[in-house]
């Protein structure tokens, strides 16, 4: 009876030792794809130039240039745009404003003369597709 005993014990064993080393082979895989799959990542985030800031004055300008109209029509839009965003990122309000991009709040703090917003901003290139049926939606108009 005692080597039935023995042999029991010695199966749950050789089972765990089994186990084990399976474990362990299955850990020793599975480093080899998690290291394949950053090396298969196009793109990672780039350092981002910042460049001059834009004031309203000169978007306003801009927008005037732009549209051939007068100065004194396109301020007055251009400001109550301007509060419109303001307001709909207050609000954590996702803009979806193609060409310019998609605006989400990440976060927000509130500080004692405003609020500090982190917000995600993408933007998609325009394909092939989408500017072949710009172009045909175009030519269908005219």
């Amino acid at each position: 009876m005692s080597s039935t005993i023995k042999n029991t014990k010695s199966k749950p064993a050789s089972s765990m030792a089994t186990g084990a080393s399976t474990s362990q082979t299955s850990k020793v895989q599975t480093p080899k794809p998690a290291t394949a799959t950053p090396a298969a990542v196009v793109d990672g985030p780039r350092p981002v130039i910042v460049g001059p800031v834009m004031r309203k004055k000169e978007l306003i300008d801009l927008v005037v240039e732009r549209s051939a109209i007068k100065k004194k029509d396109a301020k007055p839009v251009v400001e109550a745009m301007l509060a419109v965003l303001g307001e709909a990122l207050a609000d954590n309000r996702e803009l979806n404003l193609l060409p310019m991009g998609k605006f989400k709040v990440v976060n927000e703090k509130d500080l004692g003369n405003g609020k500090m917003m982190r917000v995600k901003v993408r933007q998609v290139t325009p394909s092939d597709k989408l500017e072949t049926a710009g172009a045909d939606t175009d030519e269908s108009d005219v």
